[in-house]
């Protein structure tokens, strides 16, 4: 994060990777409240829930008829293309494989460079529509063991890509140090109990893409570590609030 101003944001135009996950979705929200435009970016490289693509179109959709404000400021929505990232991965999220821990202490859901491509290729795109500020849900609270979720990196990142294009990129990263009931409360005060329902019955986090089981906290297999971090939080963001 950067030491500008609230007022100084509210001029400028933000890019978001934005999934169609929970974590994405509250970032979306995060950056209209701050931001005067902002685009968003989708990534489709294979992975097994692609679904979650397809929840962008219903999300932005909620999103527009929860705020007036909101819908005058959200610009194009973009989506490139990787599909190398999934012929170079050997992963669960990448190949219908059973989800486990892999002999270096990672789970075989880390799909290795996966946010360091995906910054790499929101930069190039951002450079060339005028765009400095980038945002992304990466968090080192709930991060399931991925080391490019790290703070750390993300910084390292940021200078890396500002001196390779010659350019003042700012990576926000709004949940880095929140956990899922941290975030579910976060989407809470960004857009009240409206945003919170939208998140539950339209993202998608499921790592199998499984949309078939409707649960408290919304769509999913329930058992995938995604879905049990996502239920988790939900569970205590519920007792927290009743």
């Amino acid at each position: 994060m950067s030491d500008q101003s609230s007022d100084q944001l509210n001029s400028l135009t933000a890019l978001v990777l934005f999934s169609g996950g929970q974590d994405s979705t509250t970032c979306l929200a995060w950056a209209l409240k701050r931001f005067a435009r902002v685009e968003m970016l989708g990534f489709d490289y294979g992975q097994r829930h692609a679904v979650e693509l397809e929840c962008r179109d219903r999300l932005l959709d909620g999103i527009k008829s929860l705020r007036a404000d909101w819908a005058s400021k959200l610009g194009e929505s973009h989506t490139l293309e990787i599909p190398t990232l999934a012929k170079i991965s050997d992963t669960a999220l990448t190949r219908d494989v059973a989800i486990a821990m892999g002999a270096d202490g990672l789970p075989n859901t880390f799909v290795p460079g996966r946010n360091l491509v995906f910054l790499t290729f929101a930069a190039a795109l951002a450079y060339r529509r005028g765009i400095r500020h980038i945002i992304g849900g990466m968090c080192e609270t709930d991060y399931s063991g991925y080391p490019d979720c790290r703070d750390a990196t993300i910084r390292a990142l940021q200078t890396a890509l500002s001196l390779g294009m010659d350019a003042q990129f700012e990576l926000h990263t709004p949940l880095m140090w929140l956990d899922k009931a941290a975030t579910w409360r976060l989407a809470a005060e960004l857009g009240g109990a409206g945003l919170v329902d939208l998140i539950r019955e339209h993202s998608h986090t499921c790592y199998l893409g499984e949309r078939g089981a409707r649960h408290d906290w919304g769509f999913g297999c329930g058992e995938c570590p995604a879905c049990v971090l996502r239920a988790r939080g939900w569970q205590q963001y519920a007792d927290a609030t009743t």
